[in-house]
């Protein structure tokens, strides 16, 4: 599978503890082609101990895995890339010392878009496409800000920030390909059935 197909439907965890790793196999079963594992409120021990299970998952489920910030965890749990941020190790430092691993950018305009491009970038995370409990605190770039980034860069673009199964459709009209959700997917209380039903808003790989 290409990186766009893989990046299709982006599930990121919640929590990222081991509590969470049933509900990333139902998100798997469902359909997601790639896990983030988001660890923002666990110890590092229990991210790794949480990301070895979902490491077997995604490989049994043929899924990209990527590590959210922590390049040291993308290493030691032999991910498949990390997705980085304006706070977080530099993108080209990055790609210099773990040249092997995908390397992703969050970005929140059309400028930080070409900037991480330029800069070695391998995709895109854009957004926050709507407002989003998740990330009260991320800019909005909306649906026109989205189609601009998608318009001006020649690298994958996923969208991500309040991406619901009601305006998935929306998004992928942009040209993204592929979105990103945490609490539509993770939060929902059936997880393989809220995949499964994403999948078919965004279209199969």
């Amino acid at each position: 599978m290409g990186l766009r197909k893989a990046l299709r439907l982006y599930v990121i965890t919640a929590r990222g503890d081991r509590e969470e790793v049933r509900r990333v196999r139902e998100a798997l079963e469902g359909g997601a082609t790639s896990i983030q594992l988001r660890a923002k409120s666990v110890t590092a021990r229990e991210a790794y101990l949480a990301g070895r299970q979902i490491r077997k998952l995604t490989r049994e489920y043929g899924a990209l895995f990527f590590v959210d910030d922590r390049i040291d965890l993308a290493i030691a749990l032999d991910a498949d890339g990390v997705q980085l941020g304006p706070g977080d190790i530099p993108i080209e430092v990055a790609k210099n010392v773990v040249p092997n691993l995908i390397v992703g950018a969050s970005v929140y305009s059309v400028d930080e878009a070409l900037k991480a491009e330029e800069l070695g970038a391998d995709y895109l995370g854009a957004g926050a496409v709507f407002s989003t409990p998740t990330k009260p605190e991320a800019r909005v770039l909306g649906l026109g800000g989205l189609r601009e980034v998608v318009k001006r860069v020649s690298i994958p673009v996923v969208a991500i920030g309040g991406i619901t199964h009601e305006n998935a459709g929306e998004v992928m009209k942009t040209g993204v390909d592929g979105v990103a959700v945490i609490s539509t997917v993770m939060c929902a209380p059936d997880v393989k059935k809220a995949t499964q039903e994403l999948k078919n808003v965004v279209g199969g790989v």
